[in-house]
């Protein structure tokens, strides 16, 4: 199972219409026969456990969520509305407040497993940090932002989400998820600009 954990899943969530409408004759046969989600938990499982455990580097707790997360989304798969966008979203949403719940139970603040492409990329939104002086005062910076500050950045840069499946995940609009993104940006900047 450890390859599986740590595979990640970047760029397998974008669908086309037609696999938006086949997924959602899934999900259809799935509410009247509960019995057919097998092929949607198939699909969806190892991305989800995926998301958990990027972000508790545990394997047993995020075994644990992902079952609290499927368990959910069986139990509540009549209120499933179709939107447009795969059911994944619906299942990452679930997934991003069970994590969240857990971390206010535990008290606890999350993993960001951090990679030198996702570095690169915050750094170009950064635009003037480049040396790797500069590199420590970014892991610096990283700690001054809060939970939800390091989520939206951690998704966007990390993750490499758009800001359309960020949106989602966290419930919020597009529009306001860049805004935090580039709010986030914003503070990381000021605190270079302090030294």
């Amino acid at each position: 199972m450890e390859a599986v954990i740590q595979m990640t899943e970047t760029g397998q969530y974008h669908q086309t219409a037609e696999q938006i409408d086949a997924e959602l004759d899934l999900v259809r046969a799935a509410q009247e026969d509960p019995r057919k989600f097998e092929p949607l938990y198939r699909n969806y499982y190892t991305r989800i456990v995926g998301y958990v455990y990027h972000r508790l580097d545990d394997k047993e707790t995020a075994f644990e969520i992902t079952a609290q997360v499927f368990y959910h989304a069986l139990n509540n798969l009549s209120r499933f509305k179709a939107q447009g966008v795969p059911f994944g979203a619906w299942l990452f949403r679930i997934a991003y407040n069970e994590l969240n719940q857990w971390f206010r139970k535990e008290k606890t603040r999350r993993s960001v497993h951090i990679d030198s492409e996702g570095i690169a990329g915050l750094k170009e939104s950064l635009e003037d940090i480049s040396t790797a002086a500069q590199d420590a005062q970014l892991f610096e910076a990283l700690q001054t932002l809060d939970s939800e500050e390091m989520e939206m950045i951690d998704m966007r840069f990390f993750e490499k989400r758009s800001f359309r499946e960020i949106s989602g995940i966290t419930g919020l609009g597009e529009s306001a998820c860049k805004m935090r993104i580039y709010r986030a940006i914003e503070k990381l900047r000021t605190h270079f600009q302090k030294d």
